[in-house]
């Protein structure tokens, strides 16, 4: 009798996993919804690693760990012994299950010479030869940690659209600037926050909403490089240059990027 005691909560650990992992997703859905409540979050899933949970946003994906949904981490998740990348075909089966459900609705490369450059902030680095498109959120954390990373590229090209997902206040201030390239860079590197005061001006925010929703952005940051192709979050330097690369080699669409002298601020 003492061991069949000892091992009923085991078993019933057992069979009682299954609906505890269900009720561990959805408590951190509803918790992420809460905590980013600009961000859309589809669905949460576990993976291979305990305590690991798939963020899905969209076509997007980010991992969160320990509960704690203030930390979102965006990357590949990677099968050393299998030699698998494991979001590689996570997001593989997402888009077969999208186009599925929806033929012809998943968003293909974008052609970047055909975006609106005007209402875009350009920074322009070196030559400025390699092209990058940036939808951003002054007011996004990951936005923040990403144009740090942006600013230590050379030769390249970046057109920032801001969206206000997170309020229109801090856009607007930065858009109605003087000199806005100036105030854009100092309130992503945390050390101002513009004052505007003058009458609000004429601004593109919600033409940028409206791109971002026709390209199918969902989250912020999200870039484009001149293949056409996308990703998501705040990639590190190397992941950037990976896809910068990949891109110059491509004959996908969306080789150049219309630029606005007037926009455009250059860097060195």
């Amino acid at each position: 009798m003492p061991s069949m005691i000892n091992w009923m909560p085991l078993v019933w650990l057992a069979l009682a996993q299954p609906a505890l992992a269900g009720r561990t997703e959805d408590t951190l859905l509803a918790q992420l919804r809460q905590a980013h409540p600009a961000t859309r979050f589809d669905r949460v899933a576990a993976t291979p690693v305990p305590g690991l949970y798939e963020v899905w946003m969209g076509e997007n994906v980010a991992y969160v760990g320990g509960g704690n949904v203030r930390y979102l981490l965006f990357g590949h998740l990677f099968d050393t012994r299998q030699m698998r990348d494991l979001t590689a075909l996570s997001q593989a089966g997402v888009a077969k299950a999208s186009a599925s459900a929806a033929e012809g609705n998943i968003p293909g490369p974008v052609d970047l010479s055909g975006l609106p450059a005007g209402d875009a902030i350009a920074v322009v680095r070196g030559n400025g030869s390699r092209k990058l498109v940036v939808f951003t959120d002054p007011a996004c954390g990951f936005c923040r940690q990403l144009d740090t990373t942006l600013r230590q590229l050379n030769d390249v090209t970046v057109l920032h659209f801001l969206v206000p997902f997170q309020g229109t206040q801090l856009p607007e201030a930065i858009w109605c600037d003087q000199d806005r390239g100036t105030a854009y860079a100092q309130v992503m590197a945390g050390s101002a926050s513009p004052v505007n005061d003058a009458k609000a001006c004429a601004n593109p925010l919600e033409r940028n909403l409206a791109l971002a929703a026709r390209l199918g952005v969902q989250a912020t940051p999200t870039l484009f490089f001149a293949d056409g192709s996308r990703a998501a979050g705040a990639l590190s330097r190397d992941d950037v240059e990976a896809r910068l690369a990949q891109a110059s080699t491509s004959k996908t669409p969306g080789k150049s990027i219309a630029r606005s002298g007037h926009e455009a601020a250059k860097h060195r």
